[in-house]
């Protein structure tokens, strides 16, 4: 009993304590590579399945914390999504549910910068992998499926089987390609309503829900998105 107490006590404070800082370089490094895997057109359409995941995942999460039944989850492999729930077609809870796509990458890349800036490295990486984990019980699709389970167990290897520096590195880089990389799809989206397209966007269907414009909607997408930017990478930076 006193090796199980033991060891239990030394999972909670390897989960829940604190790990140092990396150095800046280190930071720095993140950065730049998280900006390597936005900016560049070819790779961010490789790159953006994880943003994907974040944005389906925050309407599903919303779903269920607003009382709705979610009832599936699809991942496409040109990066586009799916996220299906049951309960009323208007309504508080189906706004919410609307809205947390687009803002949901970077608002966990704040809350992400959040941990890192207080110590917490090994809980962010363990909150991301029982988020994938919980995610992947909802996926309707092979592809999702795939793609889930491979950022899942990539999570779950790094952090149990890394050392504290890769550990800090892997974290750090996650966090700034969900603040860098959650810019983008808003500009994208407006791109494509501009040429007349994504006519069923999240921010057309915010429009019906709530018969205020599409691009007011929009203009909340990009106040959040760099919003998290500028906030999180500054704490981000303060290291």
């Amino acid at each position: 009993m006193d090796s199980i107490a033991s060891s239990l006590a030394s999972l909670w404070d390897r989960v829940f304590g604190t790990q140092p800082d990396p150095d800046l370089w280190v930071v720095i490094a993140t950065l730049a590579a998280a900006l390597a895997v936005t900016v560049p057109h070819n790779v961010w359409r490789l790159s953006r399945n994880a943003i994907t995941i974040a944005h389906e995942g925050g309407h599903g999460l919303t779903a269920l914390l607003t009382g709705r039944q979610l009832t599936g989850i699809r991942l496409h492999s040109d990066t586009s999504g799916l996220t299906l729930s049951r309960g009323k077609p208007h309504g508080l809870g189906m706004i919410l549910t609307a809205a947390a796509g687009y803002t949901a990458p970077p608002l966990l890349g704040l809350g992400g910068a959040a941990l890192l800036a207080a110590g917490h490295i090994t809980l962010l990486l363990w909150l991301a992998t029982a988020l994938l984990v919980a995610m992947l019980v909802m996926i309707r699709n092979a592809y999702g499926a795939l793609t889930v389970l491979v950022t899942g167990g990539t999570f779950l290897l790094v952090s149990w089987l890394a050392g504290p520096q890769v550990q800090a590195a892997f974290a750090y880089a996650v966090v700034w390609f969900l603040l860098v990389g959650g810019v983008r799809p808003a500009f994208e989206l407006q791109a494509k309503r501009a040429r007349g397209g994504a006519g069923d966007s999240d921010a057309d269907q915010l429009s019906r829900l709530t018969h205020v414009p599409a691009g007011l909607w929009l203009f909340l997408f990009h106040a959040v998105s760099l919003c998290s930017l500028m906030g999180g990478g500054r704490w981000l930076l303060e290291v």
